[in-house]
């Protein structure tokens, strides 16, 4: 989880993304540069960066006659960049609470990235393990209004089980989030159709986009 502006600034060059990937193998400037068919010294500057703000690793040190090779690898196998990289304008569930926005939906997703990325990485200092439970599911609606019914049903059944097991008054209870979305799988679109579509007209605001149709905002 990349929670400083700085490492994420770092992680999003394309060439150190390209480094990043190359090392989930162990590997010298050298033999990174031999992969990424990059110049070697460029390679050297882009790991120095990287290594500073805890990107990648001494893996170990190698010696070669009267050179010494340092062996570097990344500190994880995949990256996330919590919205708290950009603190001032990530997006707030609290700002516009709508369950019909997708600007809502992405606003809980961020923070779930935020909170979870926070508890794994405390967990890591602490050596123990965050406790978690998710669904990931998909169905195939006939039309909006079984899509309406079901989302209605979804927030009952999610009600009554929160109702049943929620206990303000418990001394040593945890507070836990349940977030539940139900979002339209997009399309996948041709490399060649991507490239030649026309401009998209500027976004409108939630209200206007739901008064054009909910189906878009769902």
């Amino acid at each position: 989880m990349i929670e400083e502006p700085a490492a994420a600034e770092a992680s999003l060059d394309p060439i150190r993304s390209r480094i990043l990937a190359a090392l989930a193998e162990p590997g010298s400037a050298a033999m990174v540069a031999g992969r990424l068919d990059l110049p070697r010294q460029k390679v050297n500057y882009h790991l120095k960066e990287l290594e500073r703000h805890g990107l990648v690793e001494l893996a170990e040190e190698r010696r070669k006659g009267n050179v010494t090779e340092r062996i570097y690898r990344a500190t994880a196998a995949s990256y996330v960049i919590s919205p708290s990289a950009l603190a001032a304008v990530s997006p707030d569930p609290s700002r516009s609470p709508d369950q019909l926005s997708a600007r809502w939906l992405l606003a809980l997703g961020a923070r779930l990235v935020q909170e979870v990325g926070a508890l794994l990485t405390g967990a890591s200092r602490a050596r123990m393990r965050v406790s978690t439970f998710g669904i990931d599911a998909q169905v195939r609606f006939a039309s909006a209004a079984d899509r309406t019914a079901f989302a209605d049903e979804l927030t009952q059944a999610v009600a009554a089980l929160v109702g049943r097991y929620h206990d303000e008054s418990a001394p040593r209870g945890r507070t836990h989030r349940v977030v539940v979305a139900l979002h339209q799988i997009p399309a996948a679109q041709p490399r060649d159709a991507a490239e030649h579509t026309e401009p998209r007209r500027p976004a409108a605001t939630d209200t206007t986009e739901r008064e054009a149709g909910q189906d878009e905002e769902r």
